[in-house]
């Protein structure tokens, strides 16, 4: 049964792709060409496959989930767990966008080493992106937080689907639900709802998503770091850089000698540390920077 959806957000109109931003990608073009590239991705790359972001021009102010919120109370959780059962089918329908599949393109050319990405959408891997590491885990598996137990996020919705019959229909009745970048539908009555604890020790399930708070793993901040030494460039995409998880990444690379290209709407705060950086939308730059030299000659074609 599917829930009909909208975002409730339209994001800016971009600015216009003229010389200036036609020369800039030029010169990234020129920076990059020859240099093992490793790419940081964040919510921008995505807002063209239909996901809001929370930072870009003219997004509107949102509060993201936090752990503290999450483990407030039993209430609080089955409420989360209500908008979420409806709001995650929006994130799982999304497709990758042209930037997504430049970034593919750019891997399959082997220039592109892999990308880290901050997202939780899963579209790198859609797109058929090799070697993505989710620093803040993704939309599509749940465990448990006390004996990390696991499950599927579709497995999940079927085995909620069944335990409240009829909770989608009574709210897919009333229209149209706003769905926030972290897939949490905008519904306020789910007094209805029934959620389930793990079915192994009894403790709290959670979506394998790093919340507001919480800390990324340190194997994978590793792993990530050793992602941007392999590198001989940084590309970021989509990230204002406003949190250390991402942040970190750019001055690392900085710091050790790494071509820093940042691809991004409105400012980043990494911005003064970078060899570059191109004010747009990735799905309007990033073809242009995965295109073949002869296309590219031709004036991105």
């Amino acid at each position: 049964m599917r829930t009909r959806l909208q975002i409730g957000w339209t994001p800016a109109e971009p600015t216009p792709l003229d010389d200036d931003v036609d020369e800039q990608i030029r010169r990234a073009r020129t920076l990059l060409d020859g240099r093992r590239i490793v790419a940081l991705t964040g919510a921008g790359i995505s807002t063209d496959s239909g996901i809001p972001d929370y930072r870009s021009p003219g997004a509107p102010t949102r509060t993201p989930m936090t752990l503290e919120m999450f483990l407030s109370s039993p209430e609080f959780r089955r409420h989360y767990w209500a908008r979420n059962h409806l709001g995650w089918r929006h994130m799982d329908a999304a497709q990758p966008n042209d930037a997504h599949r430049a970034l593919t393109a750019l891997q399959h050319a082997g220039r592109l080493t892999g990308v880290i990405t901050q997202n939780v959408d899963m579209l790198h891997t859609k797109a058929g992106t090799r070697r993505v590491l989710e620093l803040h885990g993704c939309y599509g598996r749940v465990r448990c937080l006390r004996c990390d137990w696991r499950i599927s996020r579709h497995r999940l919705a079927r085995d909620l689907e069944h335990l409240n019959h009829g909770f989608t229909r009574r709210v897919r009745g009333r229209g149209a639900i706003e769905v926030a970048p972290d897939a949490d539908a905008a519904i306020d009555d789910t007094s209805d709802f029934t959620m389930i604890d793990c079915p192994g020790c009894g403790g709290i399930v959670k979506p394998d998503i790093v919340y507001f708070g919480e800390s990324v793993p340190k194997q994978t901040v590793q792993q990530a770091f050793s992602m941007v030494d392999e590198a001989d460039a940084l590309l970021v995409v989509g990230s204002s850089l406003t949190v250390m998880s991402g942040l970190r990444f750019a001055r690392h690379a900085h710091r050790t000698g790494k071509a820093l290209v940042i691809v991004n709407r409105g400012a980043t705060r990494a911005d003064e540390l970078s060899d570059l950086k191109i004010d747009h939308l990735a799905s309007v730059v990033l073809p242009r920077l995965a295109a073949p030299d002869d296309v590219a000659a031709n004036g991105f074609a």
